[in-house]
């Protein structure tokens, strides 16, 4: 029986995929094998030594200590792309909603006052100051060609506009999902002058904090649109209103409030919204709850922000997992364990991420506590289990 704490409410459409004849879940559980979560921050959680993987039911995991894991030998896992479409409409609404004025025009509509004919007045004398522009013929501006900025740089194109992507990180499969029609930035730099509207969908690291800063505003075209539904800190948030106050910025719109935007002329904050809709919940939690049910039963590494990608069809055997630092020679004791013990391998797979490597191997009979013990005690070795 495996045990599954979960740190958040999870969507039950994702904890139906781990059956309960196989599954005790629970928000209070001990010697947890496995954990899912969502927002809850696990930087000050101690770490049971039971557990095995981590599942954040969303993209980013800011919120997970994702290096103190890996030095435990625990896979974190995440949910790429299950959130995208919602992510994407949010995005299509905050341009609709900017360039059209709505925000603002809704609180003129919401403030009339006198009778309706009054009321029809004002509306026929105020609406001159909500025109707006649309979008076919600007330039979207996508930062980050991950599952989510695809799916809005190939919306932008149907909805006629010209589009400009930059990610150097973009994988081939990635690049097979984008439309032909996208042309292609060689910097950020090389982008921000081009568009009039920019949107991002990055981490939030070193290198992405504070993208849009007062030295890029300056290089930008004037009454250029800000659009940021990934992290708060990609933006500087205080030279972005001042560009608005100075008329350099037309509008900014985000996910992350605070007192000097939810107030601010020509900013529409939202209460992170991204990926608050129910098929996006449901769609993450199932993904992530396949991730971590596939590891813990078969060993297999599908979607994890920290191990390499593994899988291994499971042969007649028994199966052994081992994860250890990425050094020369880690294969070969593992071997020579097995050996020595008269366990012979019918099938095996050794990748590395980084500092890490993750081994699965078949062999002909159960290992015995004392081997996996021995094994466990190999340096470099991080964590060791029959599966």
């Amino acid at each position: 029986m495996y045990k599954i704490l979960t740190l958040n409410n999870i969507s039950v459409a994702g904890l139906e995929k781990l059956p309960l004849d196989k599954y005790e879940i629970a928000s209070e559980i001990q010697h947890p094998d496995g954990v899912l979560l969502r927002s809850f921050k696990m930087h000050n959680m101690e770490i049971p030594p039971s557990l095995k993987a981590v599942g954040r039911a969303g993209a980013g995991v800011n919120n997970i200590p994702v290096d103190k894991m890996s030095e435990k030998g625990v896979v974190v896992f995440n949910a790429p792309g299950a959130n995208a479409n919602a992510v994407k409409e949010l995005v299509l609404s905050g341009m609709l909603m900017a360039c059209r004025n709505l925000g603002q025009a809704w609180d003129f509509a919401r403030d009339l006052e006198g009778s309706d004919e009054e009321i029809t007045k004002q509306v026929e004398a105020g609406k001159k100051n909500f025109a707006g522009f649309e979008l076919p013929g600007r330039t979207l501006g996508v930062v980050g060609l991950g599952a989510i900025g695809r799916y809005v740089a190939n919306a932008a194109l149907d909805l006629g506009m010209n589009v400009i992507g930059y990610d150097p990180g973009i994988t081939v499969e990635g690049a097979w999902q984008l439309s032909s029609q996208v042309e292609k930035a060689s910097s950020i730099d090389e982008l921000l002058p081009k568009v009039d509207f920019v949107t991002f969908h990055v981490p939030l690291v070193d290198a992405t904090k504070h993208m849009v800063n007062a030295d890029r505003l300056k290089t930008m075209r004037d009454n250029v649109v800000i659009l940021n539904f990934a992290r708060n800190g990609i933006i500087d948030d205080e030279a972005v209103s001042a560009a608005i106050k100075s008329g350099k910025v037309y509008s900014y719109v985000c996910d992350f409030p605070s007192n000097l935007l939810k107030n601010h002329e020509r900013v529409i904050t939202l209460p992170h919204l991204g990926a608050s809709t129910k098929e996006a919940e449901d769609n993450c939690a199932i993904m992530v709850a396949a991730q971590v049910k596939d590891y813990l039963e078969n060993g297999n590494v599908t979607n994890s922000v920290n191990f390499p990608e593994v899988r291994m069809e499971r042969t007649e055997g028994y199966r052994m997992a081992v994860v250890n630092s990425n050094v020369p020679n880690m294969v070969g004791q593992i071997s020579s364990a097995l050996a020595d013990a008269g366990l012979n391998i019918v099938d095996m797979i050794n990748k590395s991420r980084g500092e890490l490597a993750y081994t699965l191997i078949d062999v002909d009979k159960a290992a015995t506590d004392s081997l996996l013990e021995s094994i466990a005690a190999i340096e470099g070795v991080l964590a060791v289990r029959m599966v």
